[in-house]
């Protein structure tokens, strides 16, 4: 595999990921996962229809990938519609992707901070966090944006039979019914990843790799994580330069208010910011910060309101 024609993401762009607590637990400590592409939620990942002669015996066809190459405008041997003694179908895509699972793995992120179903869906429901990353760290070179369409590609044969290496962001679309995600990917040889000999609950061997806490920008914790999570998210980000904030349901509309908690600063250059939301996280304390936290939580007009679980 090749890594030519490679563009990189821009130091003002915003990429987020959506976590159960566990998988926070494990960014915070210096890894993240690379997935296989079959061990994602969607089963069409990385799998055009292949169109090729009526006929054509199967074969296994090894396929020569550029996982770092940009899309090209429009696709080489991409077509809107089958040829006469051509068919279309999925048994060879089927092949190649089963080959590409033994070889690369993705780092999937959002552009999107604040979509309703994401948090439902990959943060525990509501429980987990979105974690913001700083993408002028080198880890994000070379991103891949997903792209979405109204019909699945078509691709000829011969492209895969060719000397020329293919893109394998050309291989990253989806329906357009995953477009709310925003998604964009980090793609890694799983032989520069460490595998950590655990299989995930479809079979799937876990690799990783390593992240430095200063390429985390903040951490926003969902509306249902709990009081302990709260806190126990807050003990390991108090020294750190990471933000952390709570996502707390808006008193209006469909959306959440985000609600600061810590500055992008250590702790000891900047205290907590307290609210009747974030208060809890404090209210143990047997110092004046745990005062004060007990104190806006008994007398602030709106802790009883904001506090009662949804």
């Amino acid at each position: 595999m090749t890594a030519e024609g490679a563009d990189t993401v821009q130091a003002s762009a915003r990429l987020y990921k959506y976590v159960n607590l566990d998988a926070l637990r494990r960014i915070l400590a210096g890894s993240i996962r690379f997935t296989q592409p079959s061990a994602f939620n969607d089963p069409f990942e990385l799998l055009p229809e292949i169109v090729m002669p009526v006929g054509e015996p199967e074969r296994r066809i090894t396929v020569k990938f550029d996982i770092l190459g940009q899309r090209r405008h429009p696709p080489i041997g991409e077509v809107d519609t089958v040829p006469i003694g051509s068919g279309s179908g999925d048994p060879t895509s089927r092949d190649i992707v089963y080959q590409l699972n033994s070889l690369i793995g993705f780092f999937c992120l959002s552009r999107n901070n604040d979509s309703l179903l994401m948090w439902s869906h990959y943060a525990d429901q509501y429980a987990g966090a979105v974690v913001e990353f700083d993408t002028s760290h080198e880890l994000f070179a070379h991103p891949i944006d997903v792209e979405y369409r109204a019909l699945r590609p078509k691709k000829h044969l011969s492209i895969y039979l060719a000397d020329e290496p293919i893109p394998l962001s050309e291989l990253c679309v989806k329906s357009v019914q995953w477009e709310y995600e925003g998604e964009v990917r980090i793609v890694r040889g799983l032989a520069d990843c460490e595998h950590t000999g655990q299989n995930d609950r479809r079979g799937f061997p876990i690799y990783t790799q390593g992240i430095p806490v200063e390429a985390i920008k903040s951490v926003t914790l969902g509306e249902r994580m709990s009081i302990e999570g709260q806190r126990e998210i807050y003990d390991r980000v108090k020294d750190t330069k990471i933000a952390l904030a709570q996502a707390a349901i808006d008193l209006t509309g469909y959306g959440f208010r985000r609600e600061i908690i810590k500055y992008p600063v250590p702790i000891a250059q900047m205290g907590p910011w307290m609210s009747p939301r974030t208060a809890h996280i404090f209210r143990d304390l047997t110092n004046q910060r745990g005062e004060f936290a007990r104190a806006v939580i008994q007398v602030h007009p709106l802790s009883k309101i904001v506090n009662k679980p949804v």
